[in-house]
This record gives structure tokens, sequence and C-alpha cells, in this order.
């Protein structure tokens, strides 16, 4: 197995680009891509973007969700993605943002694939699998009927988490580091970038981390049954604690605060796995049909994942190569084997169970999100098949034809708008905000309860003065500050009075009156946060502030990041001796 050259990885971003490129042409005759998650991805963007202009460099209150009441998204949404797009929006205009998202996005995918089946191929056919992977059913379904760029972005670096557990585990790499007695310390740099890898996958997109924890323990454990040691599970566990604790500052937070919120709303109908097992029906029309479609594609998926591995297994039986490269390169065949075998299984409805028992997999929401591993498999079996074919021209027309077909059906089925963007725009200019997410409304809350259009404070009488039928006093409100994280008013009253700002209540928002920290009222049937002030003059101050768990969350993924950067230093130093 030979290390690609620098020309290679030319050819590499060449073709990863190109099909990029080609997966996005229609966004230039029909518009933008308007998937079910559309709306919320933009909408985060443009949040984070605002909040950086005000100096707010890792948001974690999405100001204007609930039409400008708020609501923690960013502490429970993984930032990479929205991050990612906040960004490109502050350098290029907001309408390309989706397109150059998704060019990026794919470019690197194709990247991520190269480097995978490069190990196991030839050049020629690495490139094709970089392509393969690019432009594959999964992420034409998520990029024109879903537009989930989180998930898109998880996805992209899939195939090189599958290489870097194969290395760290010992199943490819040297024979040195092949070997069962193999120490610990042999595989430092291995074991640390798959925990950068695994970190980036779990802050892109939570579901594609679950499904990649699992996919990576199911590899390890292979490893450990087929070198009969434990060497390759101990690798295996370091790389994933590592990686973990990289993820500390979002995992932590998000798992202590989910007490908070509504949660379960993400398991609400039509979000439960029972209802989401391939060709299930539920009492909704439009659900069932994009089931199906997606059912369509996971069998599309599976038909050519099986041929292709059948066709290169086959071939590599009638060549016989016995060498070490290519014990190698059966070994991970084995493996990526065995993964899409579990990722088909674990989409079918006899599986039921293990989504209701195996911790945080229900989360994952749709059985049929495993294509996003069966997709890194339909694309290495392919390279693989590739390699060993005879007429090589054959295969790539079909999967061109094949890929083809299928863009024109998602095309023709997905929704395109020119419009949502510069919508979302408007409506936070002129501070009506845009919806806010079930799972993430505050406990106590009903969002659906919440005005469209509300101002920023508004006096109301005592609750005393309320029942006896006594109007609000005339007080008058000067609002010094209202940014994302803080908010603070002056207030001048000739009674006493409530302020009823437009603001939901959280754990995390401290709210003092005159320097003395209080605890806020809530407005009948929502969490909106009121404010009782005494007669007279009042500062209110209301402070998003940092919680224990963020820091310490914090101080576990600076740590970690201490540790990576040690041992990429000293693998690179043993390598170098």
């Amino acid at each position: 197995m030979t290390k690609p050259k620098g020309g290679e990885w030319i050819w590499a971003v060449g073709i990863s680009l190109g099909t990029a490129l080609l997966i996005v042409a229609p966004f230039f005759v029909l518009g933008i891509a308007s998937g079910h998650d559309f709306e919320f991805h933009a909408a985060s963007w443009l949040d984070a973007a605002g909040q950086w202009k005000e100096g707010t460099l890792f948001p974690r209150w999405t100001e204007w969700a609930n039409h400008g009441f708020g609501e923690p998204r960013f502490i429970f949404y993984p930032p990479l993605s929205w991050m990612l797009g906040a960004a490109l929006g502050s350098v290029i205009r907001w309408s390309a943002v989706p397109i150059v998202f998704i060019v990026l996005v794919q470019t690197v995918a194709g990247l991520c694939a190269f480097a995978l089946t490069r190990k196991v191929t030839s050049r020629g056919a690495a490139l094709f699998g970089a392509a393969c992977y690019a432009a594959n059913p999964y992420a034409l379904l998520v990029i024109y009927m879903r537009s989930d760029f989180a998930e898109q972005l998880a996805t992209a670096f899939f195939p090189l988490l599958v290489l870097l557990g194969l290395r760290a585990s010992g199943i490819l790499g040297d024979e040195k580091a092949r070997s069962s007695a193999a120490p610990l310390q042999s595989q430092k740099r291995d074991i640390a970038l798959f925990a950068v890898v695994f970190a980036v996958v779990w802050l892109s997109n939570a579901p594609a981390g679950v499904m990649a924890s699992y996919g990576m323990a199911l590899v390890f454990g292979w490893a450990v049954l087929r070198q009969r040691s434990l060497l390759p599970g101990l690798r295996g566990g370091a790389g994933l604690a590592l990686g973990f604790g990289l993820t500390a500052f979002y995992l932590l937070p998000a798992a202590y605060e989910q007490r908070w919120v509504n949660i379960e709303q993400a398991l609400a109908s039509g979000l439960q796995p029972a209802q989401n097992f391939l060709f299930t029906a539920i009492d909704d029309p439009e659900h069932t049909w994009f089931n199906w479609i997606a059912s369509g594609i996971a069998i599309l998926l599976i038909m050519v994942t099986g041929c292709a591995a059948a066709w290169s297994h086959r071939k590599a039986a009638i060549l016989e190569l016995e060498t070490a490269s290519e014990s190698a390169r059966n070994e991970a065949w084995v493996v990526v084997l065995i993964l899409a075998a579990a990722a088909t299984v674990l989409m079918l409805r006899v599986t039921d169970i293990f989504w209701r028992v195996l911790p945080k997999l229900r989360f994952v929401q749709f059985p049929w999100r495993w294509m996003c591993v069966l997709a890194i498999c339909y694309a290495f079996f392919l390279a693989c098949a590739f390699w060993r074919a005879r007429h090589g021209w054959i295969l790539p027309v079909a999967i061109v034809l094949l890929s083809v077909s299928t863009a024109a059906v998602l095309i023709q089925e997905g929704w395109w708008d020119t419009e949502d963007l510069p919508t979302l725009r408007a409506a936070i200019a002129n501070g009506s905000g845009f919806d806010g997410t079930d799972e993430y409304d505050p406990l106590g809350d009903d969002h659906y309860n919440l005005p469209a259009k509300a101002p920023d404070a508004v006096v109301l009488a005592t609750e005393d003065a309320d029942d006896a039928g006594v109007a609000a006093p005339a007080a008058q409100v000067r609002i010094e500050k209202w940014s994302a994280v803080e908010k603070r008013l002056l207030i001048s009253s000739p009674a006493a009075a409530r302020i009823a700002l437009r603001l939901l209540d959280y754990p995390a928002w401290r709210v003092e009156v005159n320097g003395k920290t209080v605890v806020p009222e809530h407005a009948e049937g929502t969490a909106q946060m009121v404010v009782p002030v005494s007669a007279g003059e009042s500062e209110i101050r209301v402070r998003f502030i940092s919680t224990w768990e963020r820091r310490w969350g914090g101080v576990l993924s600076l740590l970690s990041a201490i540790i990576v950067v040690l041992m990429l230093v000293l693998g690179w130093r043993r390598e170098v001796s």
C-alpha cells in the first residue's frame, strides 16, 4: 500500500471539486434546494453571524428564535455547521452560502474517501471512489430534499474516520503497527488523529456522532477478536475517550442542560425510530411519501454495495495475492463489509429492540440515517471493484447513469426557492425573528403561545393591581443595551410594576434589579420573563452567564487538546527517528 503522492492529491481535489460542482449545477437554474431543515440551518447561520458582530464569538443563546424571545439552540446543536455557515455569510453574499457550503463539504468528502480507498486500491480506483462518495445517492438525498447541512458536514469526514479507525486498531498500517504485540505508544499519532476526526464528527452533527461511536466500537471490537488481543480495544478506547474529551466543551453542557428544556420533543410523532424503518407508513401522507423515497435510496445503496463487494471479492480470490499488503487490504475489506451489514440491518424493523435499549441510539431518530455509514461502504467497494475490473470503463458509466437518474428524481421531488434566505434576513432586520424549535423550548414554556411580534419591554401592573382591574402605572422604560447575551434597562415608575421582557427564562440567565439578584416571574402559559420593580428608579440587568458545566467542559477540552498535541509531536518524532 503506497502513500498518496502530491500529484495524486491534486487529481483528487480536481475530481472531488468537479463532482461537487456538478451536484450544485441545478441550483443555478432552479434556485436553492429548500429541504426539510433549510430554514433551521439558515436561521442559525444568520443568528450566529449577527452575534459575532456584537462581539460574542461563541454564541450559546439563539437571539432571534421564537420571534425574538430566544432559545438555547446553540447549547444543544453542535457548533461546526452553523459556525461554518456564519463564516461563509460573513465573507460572501448570503444567497451564495448554501451553494458554497455544499461544494466545500462535498469536496472534502471526496478527499476523505480518496484517503481511505487509496490505502487499498490504485490511484485511478481511489479517484473513482472519491467521486462515488462525493455524489453518493444518500448525499444527493440530503442535499436536494433534506438540506441537513450539519449531517452533510459530519458524513464528509466518515471515510477518514474509518481509515484512522483501521489504522488505530492495527488493521491497516505498517507491519509493526499491525502486530498485536505493538505497544500503545507506537500508534500515538494514529490515536490522536482518530480522536480529532471523531470529535469533528460529533461537533458537526449529534446523530452522526452516535452512529460514528457505534460504528467505531464495532471496528475495534472486530480487531480485538481478529487479533486475539485487547490492545486494539485499548487503542480504540483511548481514541474514543480522547475524542469525547475534545468535544466536552459542547457535550457536557448539552448533556447536563437537557433537564432545562423539552428535549423529549426530539422524539415526537414522526421523529421516532419505529415510524421511520424502511417502507414504514404512518397517518401522515407527506411523511410516508418521503420515507418511501429514502427507503428506495437505501435499497439502491444496498444493492450496489452488495454487488460491488461480491465482484471485488471474486476478483481478489481469482488473483490469489497473499502478500502482507494484500492481507491488510483483505482485512479492511472484511471490516467494511461488517459495517455495511450492520448499517443495512439497523434500517430494518427487526432491529427495533436495539433502537429501544442501546444508549442514545433512539436519538438518531431515522433508521435510514445509517445510509451515512453505508455510503462509505458503497464508495469503498466500488473503488475495489473498479480496481479489479478488466473493462474499467463499464463501471464508471453505469455509476454515472445511476447517479444522474437518482439526482433527476430527487430534483423533481424537491422544493426549490430563492426567497427563503432573504425572507429570514428581512425578519431579523425588522425584529420579528423566526420560529423556535420544540426540543429546545425551556421547561414550562409553550412557544406557540408567544406573540409573533412583541416590543422588547412592556410595563404591567402588579398582580394584585391587575386582579383589581387597576391599569399599569405610567412608567418610563429606557433600553440602555439589548444584545443576545445582555439586556440592560432603566425604569422610572410612580408605583410598583412588572416589566415583561421579550425573553424566555432559562437557568443560565442572571437577573438583577439595582444590583440584587431576583427570580423572575413568568407570563401565563409561557416562560416569558417578567421582572417586578418597585416605585422609583430601577435598573434591570439580565446576563447570560457561564455555568459550571460549560466551564468544566472547556477545561476538559483544553486538557484533551494538549494531550492530542503531545501525542502528535511524540508520534512524529518517533517516526522521524
